[in-house]
């Protein structure tokens, strides 16, 4: 899979996640934001479950309390999700 694709492809599984778990209703609306996105994205591009992600997403489409324990952003969004 070439670069670009598999930057898409996560950039898709991770908004999914964010939204799944409601971490995007309490990401900081300050400068770290930025920071913890760039950091956060670098950990799902590493991550080498994308296709057990994609399933997780798919069997919680209506919403989920946490990440899979195979999530490498699952404290960060926990985080996040406690916020809102």
């Amino acid at each position: 899979m070439g670069f670009l694709k598999r930057l898409d492809e996560r950039a898709g599984l991770m908004g999914r996640m964010m939204r799944t778990v409601g971490a995007t209703e309490g990401m900081p609306a300050d400068i770290t934001l930025a920071n913890s996105l760039r950091a956060a994205a670098n950990r799902c591009m590493g991550c080498e479950c994308p296709g057990e992600c994609a399933t997780w997403l798919d069997e919680h489409a209506d919403g989920a309390e946490k990440t899979p324990d195979y999530c490498p952003n699952g404290d960060l969004f926990a985080e996040w999700r406690a916020q809102r």
